[in-house]
């Protein structure tokens, strides 16, 4: 029988994910560095496998965040309480986001880029009251 994953060892692999995808290293390049494999690492992305401390400290140090930035905020409640910071993560990394921060970076008019930013706030707050309707 296989048991599911801690929830916060999915999130701190879910955090090394995002962390090294942002600085540019690859699952290999993370392993190498710390002297594991890449199927090691993306054990660990995954939560399928605990992150020792001695380990988490070697990331830690390698994606230049403290030990801490790996947990959640609120530890004493426990529930793990998405922060802004984490969904604003996944996004970013999700290929969607990947797309549209490219595109929108080649767009050298800031007037253009706040025009985009108002459109688009226009479109969420609309499908936001829209939903609510729905309901």
């Amino acid at each position: 029988m296989t048991r599911a994953p801690n929830s916060i060892d999915v999130q701190v692999g879910e955090k090394i994910r995002i962390r090294r995808r942002l600085l540019g290293f690859s699952q290999a390049e993370l392993a190498s560095t710390i002297g594991i494999t890449f199927q090691q690492v993306q054990k660990y992305e995954k939560g399928t496998n605990r992150v020792s401390a001695s380990r988490l400290q070697q990331i830690a140090e390698l994606l230049k965040v403290p030990p801490s930035y790996f947990f959640p905020a609120d530890t004493t409640s426990g529930t793990l309480g998405e922060t802004p910071f984490d969904e604003l993560a996944r996004f970013v990394m999700a290929r969607e986001g990947v797309e549209l921060n490219m595109a929108f970076i080649r767009i050298n008019s800031r007037t253009l880029r706040a025009r985009i930013i108002r459109l688009v706030t226009a479109v969420a707050e609309t499908g936001s009251r829209q939903d609510e309707a729905e309901e």
